[in-house]
């Protein structure tokens, strides 16, 4: 019998993301994708996504590393991956305040179902200002593995 305590999202360390300076002051993207991002869904049986991050840096970018560290934190944490992709983006925004970002999250088939989740800073419901537009352009499909 496991005596190990369940951690939630409340749980979750944003201060282990770290940013470095911006090395330009010109415009740029960074696209990383996370291909085994695991976590442990709601009934504490493990998901697995692949995470793709657009990023338009503002004063800060990504330290690669601090971002591995903050993703594995996440493989014992229970949640369900609409709460989980928007932790993600608000504590990814919080950390390095982008200009633009895109988290795009598609999660493995569980019961024969797959899920594809998206949140772009650039809509107006996110506080944005479609001023990118890009988004209503993009092809929505997806490959799944089975």
């Amino acid at each position: 019998m496991s005596t190990e305590v369940l951690k939630t999202y409340k749980d979750i360390d944003r201060s282990i993301l770290k940013g470095i300076p911006n090395p330009t002051d010109q415009a740029y993207e960074i696209k990383i994708k996370i291909p085994e991002f695991t976590f442990l869904g709601v009934k504490e049986q493990p998901d697995f996504a692949v995470i793709y991050l657009t990023f338009y840096p503002g004063k800060k970018v990504i330290e690669l590393k601090s971002l591995k560290q903050y993703i594995f934190q996440l493989r014992n944490i229970v949640a369900s991956y609409e709460r989980l992709i928007n932790i993600i983006y608000d504590d990814l925004q919080a950390a390095y305040e982008p200009t633009r970002m895109r988290l795009v999250m598609i999660c493995n088939p569980r019961g024969g179902i797959s899920s594809k989740l998206t949140i772009d800073s650039d809509w107006k419901i996110r506080g944005g200002n479609e001023s990118f537009n890009d988004w209503k352009l993009i092809e929505d499909e997806w490959e799944v593995t089975m």
